[in-house]
């Protein structure tokens, strides 16, 4: 008697990056990981996402559980509940009551002027990468905040500790002199989303010039040296366009020309290791976070090639 049930997902081609993805993300990644590639590359349902997201989620509303590697231990943190978000959102159930509960737990976090800091004292006790220093009154940081911002605007969540975030956001942004990879990151992730497009735009505009002046992202591949890597950073933690602009939508991409794009495309496509995985450039400060990264890099260099259009298989 012929068996039923659902039918199975395509199969990518033998071969191509994205089966090579696939083996390297089943051999390596987290349940969450796993099932999040499937999401997005295998015809996965949205549902065994949630689930897997919800082994992370504290009683307080927000992430913890090394959800973010390089913070470990079960405490709930802006980092991870951010990443939390992007989670849900990639997947459309960035709303309802679960995010409500989010809202609460950032209220319960924020700093006086409404903002987020980048790591929460309740850390203090737990491993937590040399990088990333735990303080008793921790600053507000653009680094935590903008993510988030942008994450709840674009799925028109409205909260009241969200209207002094995003002054926040717009006064650290619009300010912004001297900056790094990571903080100009967080400034787009807010700027793509915010509600004022007017003012996005002039602000994007004005942070696209900054990048190239301070040379914030190697336009260069093939000659490295020419970009020095910033302060803090390790050695070879280079930021491309495509970090930046990770899809054609982004107000980023405005600030690379198409010759500048494709080379930073060719280059990220080129990163595809052995494995099948794509590295991390960051520091490296434990085997266990840094096996744990791997997939999560892997899976946004995949859907960032195929937001630009280039093949994956």
């Amino acid at each position: 008697m012929a068996e039923t049930g659902a039918p199975l997902p395509p199969t990518p081609p033998a071969h191509s990056p994205l089966f090579r993805a696939e083996q390297f993300v089943w051999l390596t990644a987290r349940v969450l990981e796993q099932r999040l590639f499937a999401y997005h590359f295998l015809n996965g349902a949205a549902d065994p996402v949630e689930t897997a997201l919800d082994a992370y989620r504290n009683e307080d509303g927000g992430y913890g559980h090394a959800l973010e590697p390089d913070l470990r231990g079960p405490v709930s943190q802006p980092l991870h509940t951010g990443h939390a978000l992007h989670i849900l959102d990639a997947i459309e159930r960035c709303g309802g009551q679960r995010v409500d509960r989010v809202c609460r737990y950032l209220t319960s976090v924020a700093t006086p002027d409404g903002a987020l800091p980048a790591i929460h004292p309740s850390q203090r006790g737990y491993p937590a990468a040399p990088f990333l220093p735990i303080v008793d009154d921790p600053p507000s940081a653009l680094l935590a905040t903008g993510p988030v911002v942008g994450v709840l605007h674009r799925n028109e969540v409205w909260h009241a500790w969200l209207f002094r975030a995003t002054d926040f956001c717009w006064q650290a942004v619009e300010s912004l002199e001297k900056s790094h990879p990571y903080e100009i990151e967080a400034a787009v992730a807010f700027l793509d989303s915010a509600p004022d497009r007017t003012r996005a735009e002039t602000a994007a505009d004005r942070l696209g010039r900054l990048v190239r002046e301070q040379c914030l992202a190697v336009l260069e591949p093939d000659n490295l040296d020419a970009y020095p890597v910033p302060a803090g950073y390790a050695p070879g933690e280079h930021h491309f366009p495509h970090h930046y602009a990770r899809t054609p939508r982004s107000l980023a991409r405005a600030w690379f020309t198409d010759d500048e794009m494709n080379r930073s495309l060719d280059h990220l496509a080129g990163e595809q290791q052995e494995d099948g995985g794509w590295p991390i450039v960051w520091r490296q400060w434990a085997p266990g976070t840094a096996l744990e990264a791997r997939p999560m890099v892997t899976i946004e260099a995949l859907r960032t090639l195929r937001a630009y259009g280039r093949h994956i298989g």
